[in-house]
Parts: C-alpha cells; sequence; structure tokens
C-alpha cells in the first residue's frame, strides 16, 4: 500500500553534518579556513556556497570592521593581501554576496573542489560526511594576458 510517509523528501531525513572549508591557491597554500554547519550532509554546490557566503558575512556583519575574508570582493571594498577591506560600519548583504559568488563559479574564476575532485556544476549533488575536504580556489588573470 503506497502512503504519504512513504514518500518522504530523503534530504529532510538527512542529518546536519560541519565540514572544514578552506581557501586554497594554486599551489596549494592555504589562505583562509573556517568550519561550516550545514544542515544536511546531501545538498547542492550552490546550497554549498551559499551556505558559506551566509556564515562568512553573517560573522563579518556582527563586527562590521576589520578585514572581510570572504569569498567574493564585496562592491565598494578594496583589495588587500588576505582579503577585503571595507568603510567601518559597512554592512554586506549576503544574498548579493551569494548571487557574485555562484556567477563567479559559473564563469570559472572560482573552483570548488570537494574530497579532492572538482565539481562542475552549481546543480551538482553532493553527499557531505563528517571529515569531507572542501577547498575553494579563486583564480585570478594574469597582469598582461
Amino acid at each position: 500500500m503506497d502512503t504519504r510517509a512513504d514518500k518522504v523528501d530523503t534530504r529532510a531525513m538527512s542529518e546536519a553534518v560541519s565540514v572544514e572549508v578552506r581557501d586554497e591557491t594554486t599551489s596549494g597554500e592555504t589562505t583562509n579556513e573556517l568550519f561550516l554547519r550545514l544542515e544536511s550532509e546531501r545538498l547542492s554546490v550552490r546550497e554549498l556556497i551559499c551556505s558559506r557566503v551566509y556564515q562568512e558575512v553573517r560573522e563579518y556583519n556582527a563586527k562590521a570592521s576589520g578585514l572581510f575574508k570572504g569569498l567574493v570582493q564585496p562592491s565598494d571594498a578594496e583589495r588587500e593581501l588576505n582579503g577585503f577591506r571595507l568603510k567601518p560600519r559597512k554592512q554586506i548583504d549576503w544574498k548579493r554576496q551569494a548571487e557574485e559568488a555562484c556567477e563567479a563559479f559559473e564563469r570559472g574564476s572560482v573552483l570548488v573542489l570537494v574530497d579532492d575532485r572538482q565539481v562542475e556544476s552549481l546543480e551538482d549533488e553532493l553527499e557531505l560526511r563528517p571529515g569531507s575536504s572542501v577547498a575553494f580556489l579563486r583564480l585570478v588573470p594574469l597582469v598582461g594576458g
């Protein structure tokens, strides 16, 4: 017999998971690390990027000063060696940042590697578990070429 309980989305039954996220250079140097708590171990690349951006913006906005070590540069920010500097007390809109980050991924200027495997599409489904490796690489165009 087919009941409503049989049709429960398995994603809703997935457990929350915390993963370490690293920003890396193409030479493998880690430039930033954060722990990301995700509501589900199963999510799309888009959801992973948005969760990461939401957390980093929330943490920055709570103090609203200093260096923003986010995935993409906010508008009105100046690039510095290890992040972006905004005017004091300037709040960042996480939704706009998430859009920018997803666009950067689609352009190929941000790469995402999960368990040492490069993901190709924002819609790729991931299954993360404690100990999963998540790395973001920002590719910067070379000067003069």
